[in-house]
């Protein structure tokens, strides 16, 4: 057990005074105290416990033990060094020559080890499986010590980066979301490779900054997380202590709210695929497949294309260019079929007279998709995240239409798609496939989180593993138990004044536990957030400014009584308080 301490003086003006621990075993996170003084009104949990709420107070840092964290009056906290990772001298391109190479391995036979690969797709749409495929063949031998940058690392054993974290060749992972591959948590938690998590929306900026030349910029995101604080994780020894962790987030004010810092993220090569590309290098792309494909394209030094179909100049129509061939140094001929992450489908309607049996946990989301429904009013821009969320359409009135948009590129997404109708470059945010209704538009992840930060997005509606009685919100983490990543979710509960957030969850997990709590004791995915809480149980209404809770709603045959024994929370209950349906 490794034991951390930190001493916090002067960072909130308020006498208010909390004393935070958290403890877990070695394979997880490092033990911490620490004391925070809060401001009013309060921007993190205030708990009991509160192992993982983290201070506004963040100034800046200094480097100390790899053990050991402090606050030096309240302006500077000591972690271990984040390892400055740097690019390597990439091969000069040669302007007026052709682009076209014979093979992929002709194409990655110059990459140098500890180069800063950019590697597009999400999941595993959209990835350059063909220059992948090459680079895995060079070996570790030949080719090693790289440091990836992708939303994700592909699927275990079937494609994507995961190909070569296996193979012994990435050392670093710059990413979003680990998803379900546990051969590369496990060479986490071991020391084989480093980890930087990074939200989604927040990854995506910083390859666009880097490509428009913009060293760094400020976003909401992340803000009152362990991503402000630098306190996630991103290496540990063989015998799982933490022997690297993030870098805090200088932050700033900017019309009342906090800030982060994030700075450009270049790289040194590039790899995407693409639908058709001419000799010049103009690119277009298919759908969600240009999700990271454009925006990495122009942040690496040189940029390699695969093409499912490399055309003569001229041939591509200028209007139906999504990437000028500026930005592309190398063409190879993609030779990889792309693959489904994960295939849904759905069948025709049941024929009449047909029975449909439902479970009783099927009843239970049901009803809350049934109540999310209703915050859903027709010609709104709404993000829904995967599970229960995505059963919300369903429950909508005849005639009522709204547009979702899924964080990877849709806006105006369908249902999944009948089985003669797959496409395996539509995919949604949770990599399954689907359909687009008419009138959808697909577009990169840039502009994707532009949509969302910016606040043009009416409603979102996501899951949680703990909500607050304030609105504060965790869902990526279980220390010790889960480690996926934040994904695109810090990105879409960072302008909760513009867009509503609605949690849509079961009231108790399955252990027993409430979901709805007085303070989470898990790593926030942010901090006030959230707005409505519907639950197979009942629904609540939050009120962020005075971190309070109101019973509006309650489920059918059930009573207050009934509610507040699974509620961790108090809260107050409305006079007229309602039915579910």
């Amino acid at each position: 057990m490794v034991f951390v301490s930190i001493a916090v003086a002067r960072c909130f003006p308020a006498k208010i005074s909390t004393q935070l621990k958290f403890y877990c075993d070695n394979s997880s996170m490092a033990s911490v105290s620490r004391i925070i003084r809060q401001t009013a009104p309060v921007l993190v949990a205030p708990s009991r416990t509160l192992p993982w709420a983290v201070s506004s107070g963040l100034r800046r840092c200094t480097v100390a033990s790899p053990s050991t964290l402090r606050w030096n009056g309240g302006s500077s906290r000591n972690f271990s060094h984040t390892r400055n990772w740097r690019s390597v001298a990439i091969p000069a391109t040669t302007r007026g020559g052709s682009k076209l190479f014979k093979s992929a391995d002709d194409a990655v036979a110059d990459i140098p080890s500890g180069s800063v690969l950019l590697s597009s797709g999400f999941g595993l749409c959209g990835i350059a499986s063909t220059l992948i495929a090459a680079i895995r063949r060079r070996g570790p031998d030949s080719l090693h010590s790289l440091t990836a940058v992708s939303n994700n690392a592909g699927a275990e054993g079937r494609g994507g980066l995961a190909l070569l974290t296996e193979n012994g060749q990435i050392d670093r992972m710059i990413m979003s979301y680990l998803g379900a591959n546990k051969t590369l948590e496990r060479q986490y938690l071991t020391g084989k490779i480093a980890v930087e998590l990074c939200p989604q929306g927040t990854l995506a900026e910083r390859i666009r900054a880097a490509g428009s030349g913009i060293p760094a910029f400020f976003t909401p995101t992340g803000g009152h997380t362990l991503v402000q604080e630098g306190a996630i994780p991103v290496r540990y020894d063989a015998d799982g202590k933490v022997v690297e962790y993030g870098k805090p987030r200088e932050t700033r004010v900017f019309n009342g709210r906090p800030f982060l810092m994030e700075t450009a993220l270049q790289g040194d090569v590039a790899i995407l695929r693409a639908w058709k590309v001419d000799k010049a290098g103009n690119c277009v792309f298919r759908y969600t497949t240009k999700s990271f494909g454009p925006l990495m394209a122009k942040a690496a030094k040189i940029s390699i294309v695969e093409a499912e179909h490399i055309v003569e100049v001229g041939e591509i129509d200028p209007e139906d260019v999504d990437l000028p061939g500026i930005y592309i140094d190398r063409i190879v001929q993609a030779t990889e079929v792309s693959q489904v992450e994960i295939l849904k489908t759905r069948a025709e309607e049941n024929p009449k007279g047909t029975k449909v049996t439902k479970s009783d946990a099927l009843v239970r989301r049901n009803r809350i998709a049934r109540r999310a429904a209703k915050e859903l009013k027709h010609g709104f821009y709404v993000n829904l995240g995967v599970g229960i969320p995505t059963l919300a359409p369903s429950f909508l009135p005849a005639g009522e239409q709204v547009w979702i948009q899924s964080e990877n590129g849709i806006l105006g997404m369908g249902d999944y798609p009948l089985p003669d109708k797959v496409d395996a470059d539509i995919v949604n945010a949770g990599k399954e496939t689907v359909t687009l209704v008419p009138g959808a538009a697909t577009f990169d992840s840039s502009e994707s989180f532009s949509m969302i930060r910016g606040g043009h997005v009416d409603v979102s509606i996501l899951g949680a593993l703990q909500v607050s009685a304030s609105g504060d919100l965790a869902n990526y983490m279980i220390p010790g138990k889960v480690f996926k990543g934040m994904g695109g979710a810090m990105d879409l509960v960072s302008n909760p004044d513009n867009t509503k957030i609605v949690v849509a969850t079961e009231h108790v997990a399955k252990d027993g536990t409430s979901k709805i709590v007085q303070d989470c004791s898990l790593p926030l995915t942010g901090a006030r957030v959230v707005s409505t809480i519907i639950t197979d149980l009942c629904v609540f209404e939050v009120d962020r400014e005075h971190g309070t809770l109101t019973l509006t709603e309650i489920a059918p045959g059930l009573s207050v009584d009934e509610v507040r024994s699974k509620t961790d929370a108090t809260f107050a209950v409305a006079e007229d308080l309602k039915e579910m349906e």
